[in-house]
């Protein structure tokens, strides 16, 4: 999805929109890029058009769910998953035991820095549902982590409208 279609789905939708774009984003569908998504929120908030708090909270909110989201997939097959990939793909096993074991050995601290790293940030999630990390531990991490990371890109684009997108090499 372009700059142009998330202007026109977040002018035309607005809360609704935020919510549901974000939402898909944090489940790792392609073509929903962070550094679009969320500094356009800010754009928005800069605007008048929704407060920045209501951005936060709405981008918390479905940030959380996306996120809760992959770690019920992971939790209830992620297992069977990796089992039958790793037939298909022997040499991923030691890298993906790898990942695991790391998600367990770190916990929640391993999932808080997750939610700050691209790329990882989204399906950090799975590794914590397939070691079934505790469901409170992980809400708390990744909240910490998805409000950091949305505060620091929605408050690009709060503080510096249009020209975030300059500075991060999209438009």
């Amino acid at each position: 999805m372009d700059l142009g279609a998330l202007t026109f789905y977040f002018t035309k939708y607005g809360a609704i929109a935020i919510f549901v774009i974000v939402l898909l984003e944090y489940m790792n569908l392609p073509g929903f890029p962070a550094g679009i998504i969320m500094p356009l929120s800010g754009i928005m908030a800069a605007k008048g058009n929704i407060s920045f708090f209501w951005v936060m909270v709405i981008t918390l909110a479905a940030g959380l769910l996306g996120s809760l989201i992959l770690y019920a997939l992971g939790r209830k097959g992620g297992e069977v998953f990796l089992n039958a990939y790793t037939r298909k793909f022997p040499k991923q096993k030691e890298t993906i035991d790898k990942n695991l074991d790391w998600i367990r050995r770190k916990g929640c601290m391993g999932v808080f820095l997750g939610k700050l790293l691209p790329m990882i940030r989204t399906i950090v999630s799975i590794p914590a549902g397939v070691v079934k990390m505790d469901l409170g531990k992980y809400v708390v991490s990744s909240a910490c982590g998805i409000l950091i990371w949305n505060f620091v890109f929605v408050g690009a684009g709060y503080l510096m409208g249009d020209k975030v997108f300059q500075i991060l090499g999209i438009a």
